[in-house]
């Protein structure tokens, strides 16, 4: 005869069993670990799981490479110091070998090098913390260029309250990402719609719209010989081609698709890096379309060496046209030499700007910053 108290008996030691069991294996395998663990003092640490490697680093934006030391276990970590809020792109270099943090679903994309990202938070008086202000919308557009010959993408952030309807129309400020960023840098990293929601919101900015577009007009530039940024001829077809697909595809789009004012003096145009230096070839050979021109860690070296030829018609008379030429670079930056060069030749041409030097290198540090401290002066 069955006897079901004697099976659930049997079963129930069965389930012990087998709970034993996998609890021995669960200890003796590996215990879970967390990177990035930021500390409540600023301090971040990163840990990695390579029981085999030899030598393992965090290289980490704006900063120096920290050595990982390896456990028992064969865990790596290292401990930073108390860091500023801020967002810091890093990888892990194991044995040579630069890697995304496998523990990390936080990423900073880049066309050539995908790395981690970190968020140190901070108070809700940094520009680029999310707070509990009304937000605008960050739309994706795709077309087909015809200049260049590609299908291609670019945002559009348009501002809290957005109305088409609107008696006045808005502002429009085209920030270009810089070289191996897609077109979603200035969002994905440089957090611009977090900047200008929180901005707007305190009255510090004009309410605008920003066009975020793609910035290769010779996207072969992007080849990983890395010689691309280096060769004058491709670099100054790259911002041809550039400035021809923004002035006849994107304007145009923009502004039929969007309740925008359609002259100079409600154009800006600024960029970090390849784009800050189409912002200063494009702009300040387009005055007619844009009297707003801005310029972070500008690279107009990659456009030539010489600044005759790259802006030849400029001189004293383009102060009547421009209501704003501002260009800001870090201290520690590769491009400063590039960038005083500028400041030279246009205090010798007799064109009004504002030149900045700050601390910093060629970081997204630097260059959310220059965004939080540009965006206020347009549209004066």
């Amino acid at each position: 005869m069955f006897r079901f108290d004697r099976y659930l008996n049997s079963a129930a030691t069965i389930c012990a069993l087998l709970l034993a069991a996998s609890t021995a294996v669960l200890a003796q395998g590996p215990q879970p670990i967390r990177s990035p663990d930021v500390l409540s003092d600023r301090r971040v640490t990163f840990r990695f799981r390579a029981p085999n490697a030899k030598e393992v680093f965090v290289a980490r934006e704006g900063a120096q490479r920290l050595a990982m030391a390896k456990d028992d276990k064969g865990v790596w970590s290292v401990t930073t110091d108390p860091l500023e809020p801020d967002l810091y792109g890093y990888s892990i270099i194991a044995d040579g070998v630069g890697l995304i943090d496998p523990l990390n679903p936080e990423m900073k994309p880049n066309i050539l090098n995908t790395q981690s990202l970190v968020h140190v938070p901070g108070p809700s008086s940094i520009p680029w913390e999310v707070n509990n202000v009304p937000h605008g919308t960050v739309h994706h557009h795709f077309y087909r260029s015809q200049v260049v010959g590609d299908d291609r993408d670019f945002y559009v952030y348009t501002p809290p309250g957005y109305d088409v309807k609107a008696r006045k129309p808005y502002p429009t400020l085209y920030l270009l990402h810089g070289f191996s960023d897609n077109a979603g840098g200035w969002t994905d990293v440089g957090r611009a719609h977090v900047i200008l929601d929180n901005l707007i919101a305190q009255g510090k900015a004009k309410p605008m719209l920003i066009v975020m577009p793609l910035g290769y007009g010779a996207p072969e530039i992007l080849g990983r010989s890395g010689s691309g940024p280096r060769d004058p001829n491709l670099g100054k077809r790259n911002f041809d081609k550039f400035a021809e697909a923004l002035i006849t595809e994107v304007i145009p789009a923009v502004e039929k698709a969007y309740h925008v004012d359609a002259n100079s003096h409600s154009r800006a145009i600024c960029g970090l890096s390849m784009g800050g230096g189409e912002s200063i070839t494009t702009g300040l050979n387009h005055l007619d379309t844009f009297s707003w021109v801005g310029s972070f860690s500008g690279a107009v070296i990659m456009a030539g060496n010489d600044l005759n030829q790259t802006l030849p018609p400029l001189d004293s008379s383009a102060n009547a046209k421009l209501k704003l030429l501002w260009i800001g670079c870090g201290k520690d930056d590769f491009l400063i030499n590039s960038n005083h060069q500028l400041d030279e030749w246009l205090k010798a041409k007799g064109i009004t700007h504002t030149f900045v030097e700050t601390p910093g290198a060629h970081t997204w540090l630097v260059w959310r910053r220059y965004l939080a401290d540009f965006a206020p002066l347009l549209f004066r």
